[in-house]
C-alpha cells in the first residue's frame, strides 16, 4: 500500500511538473527538457558500460545538454547553424580520443556514445523543431507547445488505457519474448482511447483538421508501443529491471520517457508531411 501511495504520489507531480514547464513558456520547457535530456543519456550510458562515471561520461551528458538547446536557439530561428560547431568538434572528439584511452572494447564505446546521443539527445532535440508554430508554416516564428502537449498526453492515455484493458481481458500476447504483460486487447483499447482524446484536441484546435488528429494519435501510439518495447528488449538484454533510480516507484527516467522516445521523431515526421506543409 505505502509503495503504491509513492508511486501515485511521484506519478502526479510528475505530470504537473511536466505539463507546467511545457505550458508555462519557452525558458520552463528549455530548462526542465536539458535536464530530462542530460539524466536519460546518463541512465542509458550507465545500463551499458559497466566502468564508474568518469569525466567522459560527464562531457557526454554535457553534449547532449548543449545539442537541446543548440536546437532550440536554431529552430526558433535565434542564431545560425554555427552554434552546432561546438557539438560537431565534440562528435570528432569523441572518436578520437579512443586512440588513446586504451580501452578494452573501444567499439563498444564508440557505438554507447553515438547511440545515446542519437536516441536520447537526438529524440528530445526535435521537440524544439515541433515547438515552433507548427499549425502554419507562414506565420512568424514562437514557441508553441499545442503539439508537445498532445504528445505526451496521447502516450499517458494509451498507457492507461492499455493498463485498464489489457488487465482486464488482455489474453492474446504482442511481444511476450520482450514483454510477457503487452497484449493487443490491452494495445487496441489505449488505441482507442487515445483517438477519443485526438477527437477532443480535434474540437478545441479546429485550425488543424479532425483526420490529422487522428493520423497524428495513430502515429504517437504505434511508435510510441514500439519504444516501450525497444527499451524492454534493452533491460532484458542487460537483465536489470529498471533503468534507474531517480522517480520513487516508477524506476527511472529512461523508464518514464521510453515511448516518447520514437514517438517525437515519428510525429515530427507526421507533423511536416500533413500538417505543417
Amino acid at each position: 500500500m505505502k509503495n503504491l501511495i509513492i508511486r501515485a504520489l511521484t506519478g502526479i507531480i510528475f505530470v504537473f511538473l511536466l505539463v507546467g514547464a511545457i505550458w508555462f513558456g519557452p525558458v520552463t520547457f528549455v530548462i526542465l527538457f536539458s535536464i530530462i535530456t542530460g539524466a536519460v543519456l546518463w541512465e542509458f550510458e550507465g545500463l551499458l558500460l559497466t566502468s564508474r562515471p568518469d569525466i567522459k561520461r560527464v562531457s557526454h551528458m554535457l553534449a547532449a545538454i548543449y545539442l537541446f538547446i543548440a536546437t532550440y536557439f536554431y529552430a526558433h530561428d535565434i542564431t545560425s547553424g554555427v552554434i552546432f560547431l561546438p557539438y560537431i568538434l565534440y562528435l570528432i572528439g569523441s572518436f578520437i580520443g579512443e586512440l588513446y584511452y586504451k580501452a578494452d572494447d573501444p567499439i563498444k564505446n564508440w557505438t554507447v556514445k553515438t547511440m545515446g546521443q542519437l536516441y536520447c539527445a537526438g529524440s528530445f532535440s526535435l521537440l524544439n523543431f515541433i515547438s515552433v508554430n507548427p499549425v502554419s508554416a507562414n506565420s512568424a516564428i514562437e514557441y508553441t507547445p499545442l503539439f508537445i502537449l498532445a504528445i505526451f498526453i496521447f502516450i499517458w492515455l494509451d498507457d492507461t488505457g492499455a493498463y485498464l484493458v489489457g488487465s482486464l481481458i488482455g489474453k492474446h500476447r504482442m511481444f511476450e519474448r520482450i514483454s510477457p504483460k503487452k497484449s493487443w486487447e490491452g494495445f487496441f483499447g489505449g488505441l482507442g482511447i487515445s483517438l477519443l482524446g485526438s477527437l477532443i484536441f480535434a474540437w478545441l484546435v479546429p485550425s488543424v483538421v479532425w483526420y490529422n488528429w487522428l493520423g497524428l494519435t495513430l502515429t504517437i501510439v504505434i511508435f510510441g508501443t514500439w519504444g516501450d518495447l525497444v527499451e524492454s528488449l534493452l533491460k532484458r538484454t542487460l537483465q536489470v529491471k529498471d533503468s534507474g533510480k531517480f522517480l520513487p516507484g516508477h524506476g527511472g527516467l529512461l523508464d518514464r520517457f521510453d515511448s516518447v522516445m520514437l514517438a517525437i521523431p515519428a510525429a515530427y515526421v507526421y507533423i511536416q508531411l500533413f500538417i505543417q506543409s
